[in-house]
């Protein structure tokens, strides 16, 4: 079998992201193995998870950092001492800095709660209820230094609801992110796929058939 690649993942708070890849990693045909997990918050729940798993698990504060750049070269640092090949942002409040970015260019992979590149930023459920869109979802990409660009590498949609509210769609968005990352992070470990043009080609990869219709009906 070839070596898995070894994986970071950055976070900030719960870990419900870092859970799936953990599960994922877990499995033995799965091509990566999640060899440290970084966070900017002592308190951060997701630090807890990797620890049960027996992940190597860090705090570096942000604040303790005089700039964007010093804490950036500190996560980085890191980062190869641990001889991470790719990286994952899971719920990892802070802003990159173009030169950190740079340096883990199509190697490091972010997932964001809508379909890019609708509704980058924050609120993202609130503003899609606001604009009536009738499917909602998530993204994962390749991290670009503009926020939450990037070249798109998969994405999962789901319906929105009648009567939804912010946290429903977000409680639903979030079951796909599950499935979505896990399997973003394989295809990137196993080579599948490539940035041409600043778009992702997926190696052997056909797309699904047929239309996802909301609301559904007869016709």
């Amino acid at each position: 079998m070839t070596a898995r690649k070894r994986v970071g993942v950055l976070i900030s708070g719960r870990g419900s992201n870092l859970q799936s890849l953990i599960r994922a990693a877990q499995a033995p045909d799965y091509p990566a193995e999640i060899v440290l997990v970084i966070s900017n918050r002592a308190q951060a729940q997701g630090l807890e998870h990797a620890r049960k798993a027996g992940i190597p698990a860090e705090t570096i504060p942000h604040k303790d950092f005089p700039s964007r750049e010093a804490f950036d070269a500190a996560l980085d640092a890191a980062l190869k001492r641990a001889r991470v090949e790719l990286v994952c942002l899971a719920g990892f409040m802070r802003l990159l800095t173009p030169g950190f970015v740079e340096q883990w260019r199509d190697r490091m992979l972010n997932v964001h709660p809508s379909l890019l590149p609708a509704f980058p930023g924050l609120d993202t459920h609130e503003r899609a209820l606001a604009a009536g869109v009738r499917f909602a979802g998530c993204t994962v990409h390749f991290v670009r230094a503009a926020t939450d660009s990037g070249p798109i590498v998969g994405q999962a949609a789901v319906p929105v609801l009648p009567g939804d509210t912010s946290e429903t769609l977000a409680a639903r968005v979030l079951e796909a992110e599950h499935r979505l990352y896990p399997l973003a992070l394989r295809l990137a470990a196993s080579g599948r796929l490539k940035v041409v043009d600043g778009r992702v080609e997926v190696a052997g990869h056909r797309g699904p058939q047929g239309a996802l219709v909301n609301p559904a009906g007869e016709t």
